[in-house]
């Protein structure tokens, strides 16, 4: 079993489900079902993104380090250290890395790796590297806060049925 869940605040639970329609937007234009925002210390909203791997072709095109593209080069590493990400599934390696980079401060998470892991199934090209963000976020020496996961049953319900089996 993955991590127990979390309990959010109003404001967090408000932007963890904008994160999950953004992944359900994500998945409606073909996408792997993903979804992140970035959110300002004064409750602003400085990026949003949706996995677009298949739209664009790009690899490297997850919800959150596209969230981090958009939000980086027009928001200073000191408001970012403020921001929270809220991303609808626990952030891959190269997203945490993403996140490390850009100096954020906070994340917030839906459906934990773990769990994901049961709808991703074990394809060989559905599989990830089985590290827990945490052990990226931990390593890090900015002090970056993770909660999740949280909201776990409306998170898990954009990847029903999204997987190959």
């Amino acid at each position: 079993m993955g991590a127990p869940e979390t309990v959010l605040d109003a404001r967090d639970a408000l932007y963890l489900r904008r994160a999950i329609e953004l992944a359900d937007l994500g998945r409606s234009r073909g996408n792997r079902p993903f979804g992140a925002l970035i959110v300002g210390a004064d409750g602003s909203v400085l990026a949003e993104a949706w996995c677009n791997t298949a739209e664009t072709g790009d690899c490297t095109g997850h919800a959150e380090t596209s969230a981090v593209r958009l939000a980086s080069p027009r928001h200073s590493r000191e408001e970012l250290a403020r921001a929270t990400l809220y991303s609808s599934a626990e952030p891959c390696v190269m997203c945490a890395g993403a996140i490390f980079w850009a100096n954020i401060g906070r994340v917030v998470f839906g459906i934990d790796a773990v769990a994901l892991r049961r709808f991703r199934g074990e394809r060989l090209d559905q599989r990830d590297a089985e590290l827990s963000c945490r052990d990226v976020f931990d390593a890090s020496p900015n002090g970056i806060v993770c909660v999740g996961p949280a909201l776990l049953e409306e998170a898990a319900r954009s990847h029903v049925g999204a997987w190959k089996v």
